[in-house]
């Protein structure tokens, strides 16, 4: 059964639990965040560790083009520079773990979608190179058709690593 965040989302008692090819009303892609249980700490942690690359798959199936194709791109090419990556479902969106740390992740929103640094400041270090996108704190949006330059998710990806993993 489905949880609800409020009372105003609820849907009447009678009505049947929504299924995960259903479009989230908050953010239109298959995986609803009015679904996700509320996690964190250690929790959210277990529940990452178990999870797994076909929760992506469904994820990226529940999409429409061409948002799942540029989507399931970048998910090779993060793999392709963490190819020991775990991967999974944090906070309802995919998500990419190094050593137990959250390193990248991306979301499929209406409009746009979002590569997700997990870390508030890598986009702020690496603001001159990001010119031409759209950003705010924990995301960079890009176009649903356009998948980012290999070259500018490396970088993305380096400054996480070092901030992550510095001693």
């Amino acid at each position: 059964m489905a949880r609800w965040l409020s009372a105003a989302s609820c849907p009447p008692s009678d009505a049947p639990p929504r299924v995960a090819a259903a479009h989230c009303p908050m953010t239109g892609h298959g995986i609803c965040l009015l679904d996700r249980p509320r996690m964190s700490g250690i929790a959210a942690n277990a529940r990452m560790e178990s999870m797994s690359a076909a929760e992506i798959d469904a994820y990226l199936q529940a999409l429409d083009e061409p948002k799942r194709r540029t989507l399931t791109q970048l998910r090779e090419t993060i793999l392709d520079i963490l190819p020991d990556a775990d991967q999974g479902i944090s906070y309802g969106a995919p998500a990419f773990k190094v050593g137990g740390k959250t390193i990248a992740g991306f979301a499929a929103f209406k409009h746009h979608l979002s590569y997700l640094p997990h870390s508030g400041s890598v986009l702020v270090e690496l603001s001159e190179e990001l010119t031409g996108y759209a950003t705010s704190s924990g995301a960079l949006r890009f176009d649903i058709d356009k998948p980012l330059p290999r070259h500018l998710l490396k970088k993305l990806i380096d400054v996480r690593l070092r901030q992550a993993f510095a001693s």
